[in-house]
């Protein structure tokens, strides 16, 4: 099934952080694409997973002082490639050293990296902040023969990304079917078979060794949630990379609760308030 639901979100007034905060927020009830505009935000979530109550109640807690006015609109499902191809992605550059785009780009910069990424709607482009920033922290990272573990791999792109640096083995691992067969796709097109793609969660974890590196790119609950997991899965001097909430709070529960399991943070950065830590183990 790939229909989805268009919730529009109209903000007076309309500012950048509102909207990512928003933004954020619904990402924690599985909306999984947003576009931002001047004078709000556009969302997007399966059909099966939209709730209006859990709209509601997103609004209600909103902490930004601004009237937020919406509505959705049920949109059967459709070539998504074409539509980003259309509206939305365009080719982008990160650290200039990965260019990204897709298989209908012709106009292409170039770059040490060259990755293919047909998206079936939005998981993980590098367009978003949380992306990019793991993007640029694999670049500044060490993965030649090292084991990787892309937790949520969505794209597949951080996962293409480590194997194109020399990491080996790789594993990416998503709970979401129809993003899972999209990870499948984009290894493909990348031209990396070898990577290891699991349809599951972190309960798939118990079946693999323990890695170099792990990466979490998804949201505060889920990682928090799934924390021990991740832990049990990185080797002694091993190295974290979280991102897929914001700094301030979200960061500080998060580095409270890896150091429960020996997890200390070694660096960190920001991008319009959504944060990427790395962390060390022992």
């Amino acid at each position: 099934m790939n229909d989805y639901y268009e919730v529009r979100f109209d903000l007076t007034p309309c500012s950048e952080d509102a909207c990512d905060l928003l933004a954020g927020m619904l990402a924690e009830n599985d909306y999984e694409s947003f576009v931002p505009d001047d004078k709000g935000l556009t969302a997007y979530v399966r059909k099966e997973a939209f709730d209006e109550a859990a709209v509601r109640d997103v609004l209600a807690d909103f902490p930004f002082d601004c009237t937020i006015s919406h509505s959705a609109t049920l949109i059967e499902g459709r070539d998504w490639n074409s539509e980003w191809e259309k509206n939305y992605f365009q080719p982008i550059v990160v650290g200039d050293r990965v260019v990204v785009h897709s298989s209908f780009h012709t106009d292409i910069p170039r770059a040490d990296y060259d990755i293919v990424i047909d998206p079936k709607m939005a998981f993980g482009t590098g367009h978003h902040s949380t992306t990019s920033q793991i993007l640029s922290a694999l670049l500044d990272t060490d993965l030649e023969g090292k084991s990787v573990i892309d937790m949520g791999t969505g794209t597949g792109i951080l996962a293409i990304l480590a194997a194109m640096r020399g990491a080996h083995p790789v594993t990416g691992i998503e709970i979401d079917g129809f993003a899972y067969e999209n990870a499948v796709e984009n290894v493909r097109l990348n031209g990396h078979p070898e990577i290891n793609l699991i349809n599951g969660d972190a309960s798939a974890l118990s079946g693999l060794a323990p890695a170099d590196i792990l990466i979490a790119n998804i949201n505060r609950n889920v990682i928090l949630a799934d924390m021990s997991a991740y832990a049990s899965k990185l080797k002694s001097g091993g190295t974290m990379l979280l991102s897929g909430f914001y700094e301030g709070t979200d960061s500080d529960m998060i580095t409270q609760e890896a150091a429960k399991y020996g997890l200390r943070p070694t660096a960190a950065t920001s991008d319009k308030r959504w944060a990427c830590l790395k962390l060390s183990k022992g």
